[in-house]
């Protein structure tokens, strides 16, 4: 039966499965928010980003055992730990942002770092940038601007903290793009949720907060879902084209609106979805663009 079900699976189209595989990514991402928020009013973001990375760690442990540390080795220790260390930044940011901001406004200004990406790119990699891809990038950021408002008496300098997370992850990004030459996927993961726990494993005792009933299965569940979410946008990516798959990950803001209002009462104003609306367009373009730029160069 297993094997069956394995052959419809493959039989469907690549874009359908990718679809699926990023819806699954998508939903996972939006419940962890809802963890990381109810959660957040007892554990500080050390601990929440420890429980994160080292769950991560030990589900994913069975295919770093497999690969052994030949396969694992690095000649480019600098790097990930650069990578590593930005990205915990930002972890921390986001992780801060979801408890403190709605959970759609905090989704909403998380999807500019295609914006910031185009930047860091042009900066560290010299990447040529289309006219039309700047024009895009210009109108993302007003997006971002009418949500965050700098200087309105609506302005929650906790959404500035956001911004600056989703910059902090474009530039991870990036680097990853700088290591693909010579690092397999599975490596960077292995040194990203490895090197997690380890960064975060003393603030954490120092800071503990125990845990009681079932808070720490919810705890687990940060680091389950996580991993979930990763592992649907990896799959959706090589199965499904990117033009194709990557929108529907906007999805996603549907459900934090929902969550957000039946969980936590929040009710986002029409600055958020007109913002929102703005970045998501915006950064759909950026998406179809860098794609047509890969199908010239083949």
């Amino acid at each position: 039966m297993m094997e069956r079900l394995k052959n419809r699976w493959i039989a469907l189209p690549g874009n359908f499965r990718g679809i699926l595989w990023i819806t699954m990514g998508t939903v996972a991402f939006a419940l962890n928010d809802v963890l990381i928020k109810l959660l957040g009013k007892k554990f500080g973001p050390m601990e929440l980003a420890f429980c994160r990375y080292s769950i991560g760690l030990l589900i994913l442990s069975p295919i770093f055992i497999r690969l052994g540390w030949s396969e694992l080795k690095t000649s480019r220790p600098a790097i990930h730990l650069t990578r590593l260390v930005i990205a915990c930044i930002a972890q921390l940011g986001v992780f801060y942002s979801v408890i403190h901001l709605y959970l759609a406004d905090a989704t909403a200004i998380a999807f500019s770092r295609p914006l910031f990406t185009t930047i860091v790119a042009v900066l560290l990699l010299s990447e040529l940038v289309t006219t039309r891809r700047w024009i895009a990038t210009g109108l993302g950021f007003i997006g971002v601007l009418i949500m965050v408002r700098p200087g309105h008496s609506g302005f929650d300098p906790v959404a500035l903290i956001a911004l600056i997370s989703a910059c902090t992850f474009a530039i991870a990004n990036v680097l990853i793009r700088m290591m693909a030459s010579t690092e397999p996927p599975n490596r960077i993961l292995f040194y990203y949720h490895a090197g997690g726990s380890l960064i975060f494993v003393i603030p954490t005792i120092i800071l503990w907060q125990t845990p009681i009933g079932s808070e720490w299965f919810l705890l687990a569940g940060i680091g389950i879902m996580t991993t979930i979410g990763m592992s649907g946008f990896i799959r959706a990516s090589s199965a499904g084209e990117a033009n194709a798959v990557g929108p529907m990950e906007f999805i996603r803001l549907i459900y934090a609106v929902i969550l957000g209002y039946s969980i936590f009462g929040e009710v986002p104003d029409y600055w958020t979805f007109t913002g929102a609306f703005i970045i998501i367009v915006s950064t759909i373009y950026i998406a179809r663009d860098e794609a047509r730029g890969r199908n010239r160069d083949r």
